[in-house]
């Protein structure tokens, strides 16, 4: 009895995500509003650790931005190690764009900062005067090639629907045996807990945002007490969703086919430490979550296959039909990523790595080392 009891419980649990979990599985794409009446003008604030690598994509795919209005980029060094700046001013000039340029320089991280957060608010402070004429600032990763309309999009879904945040999910590199393995499941398992039709709708408290690509009304910032409202969040871009979406403000996001990440992982343990970062952060720190989420995704996803695999009669056909029944939910991201769906019936073997980079995520928090990105250490440790 106790087995059939766990079986008819796991195709419970995927008949409520299936049906009520605001359709996260499906990949869609919101009708983009017509244009605005005028086009206004925008800052774009890239935080640069380290970038020289690929800062010059992201600076060339701004500057080639179907946008009829003005963009200004403010690229703000945050301690590199290597010529990002000079890689900045090197691409503008190559591009034709040296006056649409500002490179600054972020001071030493000070206590009580995260470290892109950081570097985006000397970004406003330093590169957003008082009379900039800027309406909305896009704050934009170093390591994303934004498609050609992604501006244009923005500004109309910003200003069409009286938006205070609008971000997009850009598309992951997917080339190595590992990003095929992880990267499709890391957008599925993000909007799984971030479903965005929950997101975007104003009536409910869920926010969340996508960090490479955010585009904030800067009229915005007086209200939530600008970025030190959120200066030492880790994952600093649902952090702000939630400031901004407080009170019912509506926020938007999406996912896009044309904007892409160039950052790739090549091995399964790059992808591990990234996850890594973060996951005890989501949680909280907490003890008590950690325990709760080892026993959620073992029930939901480790269950299933269990009880197809090693129990025979009605047990077993109720993991065979739960196993399916994830298998099914999983199939359009692999659509939309182009992958094969033989990847989509190992989503259980895949959910185990991720809670392996969680638990690691939270060794690593409690042994004092906390998260670590390009040489500088954050999170509870973070100096």
């Amino acid at each position: 009895m106790a087995l059939l009891g766990l079986g008819i419980l796991t195709v419970a649990i995927w008949v409520g995500l299936w049906l009520c979990r605001a359709a996260f599985w499906r990949v869609e794409f919101d009708p983009v509003p017509p244009d605005p009446d005028e086009w206004p003008p925008v800052t774009a604030v890239i935080p640069a650790r380290t970038e020289e690598a690929t800062l010059p994509e992201a600076l060339r795919s701004l500057w080639a931005q179907d946008y009829p209005g003005g963009l200004r980029v403010v690229v703000v060094d945050d301690q590199s190690e290597d010529r990002t700046a000079a890689a900045a001013q090197e691409t503008a000039r190559a591009l034709g764009h040296a006056d649409d340029l500002l490179v600054l320089t972020a001071a030493p991280l000070p206590p009580g900062w995260a470290g892109k957060v950081w570097a985006m608010h000397s970004g406003l402070t330093h590169g957003l005067p008082t009379a900039d004429p800027a309406r909305y600032v896009l704050f934009c990763d170093a390591d994303i090639s934004h498609g050609a309309g992604t501006l244009r999009e923005l500004i109309a879904r910003a200003e069409g629907g009286h938006l205070d945040l609008a971000s997009v999910m850009v598309r992951l590199e997917c080339r190595t045996p590992a990003e095929q393995f992880m990267i499709p499941a890391f957008v599925w398992f993000f909007r799984l807990l971030y479903p965005f039709r929950k997101v975007n709708d104003p009536r409910d408290p869920l926010a969340g945002a996508a960090g490479g690509t955010m585009l904030l009304r800067r009229e915005v910032l007086a209200r939530i007490g600008s970025l030190q409202s959120i200066r030492g969040a880790i994952i600093d871009d649902c952090a702000l969703a939630a400031a901004v979406k407080a009170g019912g403000h509506p926020i938007w996001l999406g996912l896009s086919a044309a904007s892409r990440s160039t950052r790739g992982y090549g091995s399964l343990r790059e992808i591990v430490d990234m996850i890594a970062r973060t996951a005890y952060t989501q949680l909280g720190y907490s003890p008590a979550r950690l325990v709760g989420c080892v026993l959620g995704l073992g029930l939901t996803f480790v269950g299933p296959c269990a009880l197809a695999i090693g129990v025979r009669g009605a047990s077993g056909l109720l993991g065979v039909a739960a196993w399916a029944l994830m298998t099914l939910l999983y199939a359009p991201m692999l659509c939309f990523y182009g992958q094969s769906l033989l990847w989509a019936p190992l989503l259980p073997l895949t959910a185990c790595v991720y809670l392996y980079a969680t638990l690691l995520s939270a060794w690593r928090h409690h042994r004092g080392h906390g998260g670590q990105w390009k040489g500088r250490q954050y999170g509870d440790a973070a100096s």
